[in-house]
């Protein structure tokens, strides 16, 4: 598996279109999520794929600076390629996501918008929630933050 992290301008068109489509396979398809994915939220971020041998990616996180979404750095669209679940991939993206947030960002507070029954996932990595759920894309979601 190979990591990469890139700002929006220095993804290949090639790389940009792999991850929408991983993207709207994902949320869009599998998760019956409808909403604008395209949100000029990646312009601004940094992003985290992991890719296989044959450059197809296989887990992926966006990496939001401070002042974009929230007043602290964020993270989301964090996903793994269907086959790649149960192995493992996923808690190493999120443990990655946060390690490179503290490098790039310089700090550990991170505040995300978690898909409800992912808060537990998300406790082991020290977030808790910090109010009440609610409907993104007709899906329950938790407000949770990292310090």
């Amino acid at each position: 598996m190979k990591w990469n992290l890139k700002k929006f301008d220095e993804l290949s068109i090639h790389e940009l279109y792999a991850i929408l489509q991983i993207r709207m396979q994902v949320f869009v398809l599998e998760q019956r999520c409808f909403y604008l994915d395209v949100d000029d939220v990646d312009k601004e971020s940094l992003h985290l794929f992991a890719t296989n041998s044959d450059g197809e990616i296989q887990a992926y996180a966006r990496l939001i600076p401070a002042g974009v979404v929230y007043p602290v750095p964020s993270f989301g669209r964090v996903l793994t390629r269907e086959n790649m679940r149960g192995t493992g991939l996923g808690k190493l993206l999120v443990e990655k996501a946060i390690q490179t947030m503290e490098q790039e960002f310089g700090t550990s507070a991170i505040k995300i918008s978690a898909q409800s029954q992912l808060e537990k996932f998300y406790n082991v990595y020290g977030f808790s929630t910090c109010g009440p759920e609610y409907l993104d894309a007709e899906m329950p979601h938790l407000p949770m933050m990292r310090n």
